[in-house]
């Protein structure tokens, strides 16, 4: 399971609708509301993670 950086919710990776690609990696998100507040500033997501 990967965990949605926005909401912090688990996200099964073999069937997440919601995907983007940043430095290398591939975050998986639970909604698209979630992908688009992450590809707006993902920097603000990933501190501390």
């Amino acid at each position: 399971m990967a965990v949605d950086p926005v909401c912090k919710m688990d996200v099964d990776e073999a069937t997440a609708k919601f995907t983007s690609e940043y430095k290398g990696k591939t975050y998986y998100f639970c909604a698209p509301g979630c992908k688009k507040l992450f590809e707006r500033d993902p920097e603000a997501y990933l501190k501390g993670s």
